[in-house]
């Protein structure tokens, strides 16, 4: 079945104020989910997204959600970024996970100083920006800036990407806390390495970078402690509230949530299966087993409760950016564990679907299969795993400072 096509965004059309922008964006996605369905086996294949995904989102104004407006932008509420990126994760989850990944970039470039908005968005409001946040590579200090070499993993959609976020520790004095960055590079002075041979999201694409001794100067860097503080070099070009939330808030959700939609996929795909199978053996409905029929209450009242803590939850670090006012430290502990345990929850929905729809999930070209797989994929992240913040919000509950920073 062909996708209708998307309406491209212009803002002359539609405000970043709009009331209907939300609703727009979400048609755009609905829109998407017939082609997209047609292009999972293809992007398994390829190990990447097709060229004509990215225009399509482009087209839908998915890349610009979190933009600034100033750079043509749409600056949306973070719940509809999140809910449009749920809903494409229903049928495609790697063309979900990398618009989630990728997209959320617009909104850390935002907070870059103003120089680094348009070495970017200067030429091309449209750039679009991969990462690799761990600090595995080599930072040198130098007059002007730093020098970068090494290696860093796990670049989701560079294939499609002009310029590359890299995490690395700046050199400071002995003594001297760390000091956290993000390094904002041009992929024409990196050698992508084609590593992505894996079992799940393999759609993503998620390649190594590599650098050899490239310099990067100073404004072309984002302090973790400034977006922990949430005040950042590009606040007073980009005075939004959006630019105005913790960076670890923003960030962790866009690795986490796509796994919600994936947990979405996989209920409606059993029950679309479940509704008219009848077992082979017996000739009995599926339908009638109060297994199925357990299941599917667990999975419909827990994904329910996902999306409403992750609605709430912005909502409220919203109304605070709004009022000038920083999220209380205790409150952002929570949510980080919110982010990480909605993974976890999402992987328990996916398995026990998964183990009902019997021997036939086990065939690649299952749909549960690929909801199995990439839902464990999502898990493996290292925002995602629910022990570090759990122990974490447990620490904060029982009177002891965070540990946790990433918040």
């Amino acid at each position: 079945m062909p996708a209708q096509p998307t309406e491209s965004i212009e803002l002359h059309q539609v405000s970043a104020a709009d009331t209907h922008l939300r609703e727009k964006l979400l048609d755009n996605a609905e829109r998407l989910l017939p082609v997209l369905a047609e292009r999972v086996a293809t992007s398994e294949q390829n190990r990447s997204l097709s060229p004509q995904t990215i225009t399509d989102f482009r087209a839908a104004g998915f890349w610009r959600m979190l933009q600034p407006t100033r750079w043509g932008g749409l600056e949306v509420h973070p719940n509809t970024f999140f809910d449009v990126q749920i809903k494409l994760a229903t049928v495609h989850p790697s063309a979900a996970w990398v618009m989630g990944v990728v997209a959320v970039h617009n909104w850390q470039l935002a907070l870059f100083a103003p120089q680094a908005q348009e070495d970017v968005w200067g030429p091309d409001v449209g750039a679009l920006v991969s990462s690799s946040y761990a600090p595995t590579g080599r930072v040198e200090a130098t007059q002007g800036g730093y020098i970068l070499s090494g290696r860093w993993s796990f670049s989701s959609g560079v294939d499609h990407c002009d310029w590359v976020f890299l995490g690395g520790f700046a050199p400071t004095p002995e003594g001297s806390p760390p000091d956290m960055r993000t390094f904002l590079v041009p992929l024409s002075h990196a050698t992508i390495e084609d590593t992505w041979h894996t079992m799940a999201l393999r759609g993503t694409g998620s390649k190594d970078v590599l650098l050899d001794g490239v310099f990067v100067p100073e404004h072309r860097t984002h302090k973790m402690s400034d977006g922990f503080r949430c005040d950042n070099p590009g606040n007073a070009s980009n005075p939004s509230p959006l630019f105005r939330l913790p960076f670890g808030q923003v960030f962790v959700r866009s690795v986490s949530t796509t796994s919600i939609g994936i947990a979405k996929g996989a209920l409606a795909f059993y029950r679309s299966v479940t509704q008219s199978k009848v077992g082979a053996a017996d000739g009995n409905r599926a339908a009638r087993d109060p297994s199925a029929q357990m299941a599917c209450a667990r999975a419909a009242s827990t994904l329910d409760q996902l999306e409403l803590v992750l609605h709430r939850n912005m909502d409220t670090l919203m109304a605070d950016a709004r009022a000038g006012e920083r999220t209380a430290i205790d409150q952002r502990v929570a949510y980080r564990w919110d982010s990480s345990e909605a993974v976890s929850k999402a992987v328990s929905v996916v398995d026990e679907l998964f183990a009902l729809c019997g021997g036939r999930a086990l065939f690649l070209s299952s749909p549960m299969h690929r909801y199995f797989v990439d839902v464990h994929g999502a898990r493996a992240h290292y925002a995602n795993r629910p022990d570090a913040s759990g122990r974490n919000f447990g620490r904060v509950q029982l009177g002891m400072r965070t540990t946790d920073f990433f918040i």
